[in-house]
């Protein structure tokens, strides 16, 4: 078994994976704060809200994250190396 890094493939596709579950995580937050009101951005925000929600999953996991990818490349080892866990 190759040695793994932090920029192996393991380390990056569990990165890209925190990344994803963070984006849909800011997603949801910026769909339920807030409403129409005076300092809404109205349509233009709506649109680039799922952009915003993108950037922010992919820029906390690359600074870390929550943990959640040390998990997941830990299971895509197991299940390279053959064990079921």
């Amino acid at each position: 078994m190759p040695k793994v890094t932090a920029h192996s493939p393991q380390a990056e596709t569990a990165q890209q994976f925190e990344a994803v579950f963070l984006g849909q995580m800011f997603q949801l937050m910026l769909d339920n704060s807030g409403g129409p009101g005076e300092f809404s951005g109205g349509h233009g925000e709506e649109v680039f809200r799922g952009v915003l929600a993108e950037k922010l999953g992919n820029e906390v996991a690359r600074r870390g994250g929550i943990g959640l990818a040390t998990t997941v490349m830990d299971q895509i080892i197991r299940l390279q190396q053959g064990d079921r866990m």
